[in-house]
């Protein structure tokens, strides 16, 4: 079941609550609806973290975890699905990004040399910022989609299948009665 298993995998709230990065939050963080789980709080939480995800900022956590408190969606899962794009999936990611924008705006991808130098970022971003930046947002609001109704569709079948295993069970149950 998705639910036991996300249970299984979040921390606790109170370690959320005492998180020195979180703790900006205040009281804001006692709300009981940040650490619910139902199909509207977790489909929430895979938009809202998805979409941070692709954003290229530092420190992405703190936003999702702001909006994850506004919208009263699941702060865990969504400050979980931030870290999509981590130090090792952030290059391909935003590469990707940086195709779509270009592909977009109709604009030919600029080949780079990987020199990896202060210098080297900003003569290359200076170079390629409007299709990233483009690219990022439009690839953050259809992973944000796709997570939030892709998660509703899930859970609501996952739901059906439950409901149809239980009337199985009770067909059988009253099928075994009737021939005692």
């Amino acid at each position: 079941m998705p639910k036991k298993f996300l249970k299984r995998i979040m921390p606790d709230h109170r370690v959320i609550r005492e998180h020195r990065h979180l703790r900006i939050f205040g009281k804001l963080l006692h709300d009981p609806n940040l650490f619910h789980l139902n199909r509207r709080s977790a489909s929430g939480a895979f938009a809202n973290g998805l979409f941070w995800a692709f954003v290229p900022m530092p420190f992405q956590m703190l936003p999702a975890a702001l909006f994850a408190i506004l919208f009263r969606v699941n702060l865990p899962l969504s400050i979980a699905l931030v870290w999509v794009t981590n130090p090792l999936t952030m290059p391909p990611i935003f590469y990707f990004c940086y195709k779509v924008g270009s592909w977009l705006l109709d604009v030919p991808v600029h080949e780079m040399e990987a020199a990896f130098s202060i210098e080297w970022l900003q003569a290359e971003l200076s170079l390629i910022w409007q299709p990233f930046l483009l690219g990022c947002f439009v690839v953050a609001t259809l992973s944000s989609l796709l997570g939030y109704f892709g998660v509703r569709g899930l859970w609501r079948l996952h739901l059906i299948r439950h409901w149809q295993h239980k009337k199985r069970e009770r067909d059988l149950r009253k099928t075994f009665e009737n021939k005692l």
